[in-house]
């Protein structure tokens, strides 16, 4: 993988973990309304998964290979 393409992961990899934070605040928000839209909270919660999963995906490209 070459050195660019490191970079644009990476840069990927903040912009990923930093909306799974942020979606993680809005989750909290939502639900603590009375009376709040379950729909939209189980819409943002699968965004949040779908995020965490291309985090990982991220990081698993990240890492090197390492052999023991």
């Amino acid at each position: 993988m070459s050195e660019d393409e490191q970079d644009e992961f990476r840069e990927r990899l903040v912009k990923f973990q930093q909306e799974h934070r942020d979606l993680d605040d809005a989750i909290e928000a939502l639900s603590g309304q009375v009376g709040f839209d379950q729909l939209r909270v189980q819409r943002l919660k699968k965004r949040k998964l779908w995020l965490k999963d291309m985090i990982a995906m991220l990081e698993a490209e990240l890492t090197p290979d390492i052999i023991a």
